[in-house]
């Protein structure tokens, strides 16, 4: 399962901890900076619009990584 897979379940199931832990670990800096932004708003920013913001740029952000990234390991594309 790759970062980005992870990142989604994490999100999906609101495991803010384990998606904290993935922020951390991953090598992918854009992942870990969309990651921080997304939580920081959560937790500490009440406009539930700049919230959805965050999250749609992490999840756009996840969309697009995930899909070079299948790309780019299938030859048949």
């Amino acid at each position: 399962m790759t970062d980005y897979e992870r990142s989604i379940l994490y999100i999906q199931h609101a495991e803010w901890d384990n998606l904290l832990i993935l922020m951390v670990r991953t090598r992918d800096h854009f992942l870990a900076k969309k990651i921080e932004k997304f939580l920081h708003a959560y937790h500490y920013i009440c406009n539930n619009e700049e919230i959805e913001n965050n999250l749609c740029e992490l999840l756009n952000y996840l969309n697009h990584s995930a899909t070079v990234h299948a790309t780019a390991h299938n030859p048949f594309s």
